[in-house]
């Protein structure tokens, strides 16, 4: 990664505990202990738009991704086809805690990606960018969809 891309993601996506403002349907936020990251999300809450997804799309800033809401927790599992950029998929309980990361899923792929068992939220992010971060398992996630959160919305 070059250092430019470094710096603007570093400025895009980490953000100090203090910019945390109330939730936002727009905006997710993630702790864990990297610190806390933003994402601009688009929040794909029916059937129709969990089946499109991230279909079709040929690139996607940094700090942009899109959450994956279900009405219940269940087994999920996703696919690559129709994805044109490689993505990390975080798998998160009805509470917002991650379960599972996938890291760089492959575009175009028809493999299956098993999420688990009783995950209610996932959020789908640039391919590398939780490696690169520190997502994983126990990281929290914070947005007005979660109904039961761990970490609440201020």
């Amino acid at each position: 990664m070059g250092s430019r891309f470094a710096a603007l993601l570093i400025a895009a996506v980490f953000a100090p505990a203090s910019a945390l403002a109330a939730c936002d349907a727009g905006t997710l936020w993630l702790r864990g202990d990297f610190g806390n990251a933003r994402f601009n999300v688009t929040v794909a809450d029916d059937a129709g738009e969990r089946a499109r997804g991230l279909m079709h799309v040929e690139s996607m800033p940094a700090s942009t991704g899109m959450l994956f809401v279900y009405e219940r927790p269940q087994r999920v599992a996703f696919w690559m086809k129709d994805t044109l950029i490689p993505l990390d998929m975080i798998f998160a309980d009805e509470n917002g805690v991650v379960r599972k990361v996938h890291h760089r899923a492959e575009p175009g792929s028809w493999k299956s990606i098993p999420g688990g068992d009783a995950i209610q939220y996932v959020l789908e992010i640039n391919g590398g960018l939780a490696q690169q971060l520190g997502i994983a398992v126990g990281t929290q996630m914070q947005h007005p969809a979660i109904a039961d959160p761990a970490w609440p919305c201020p």
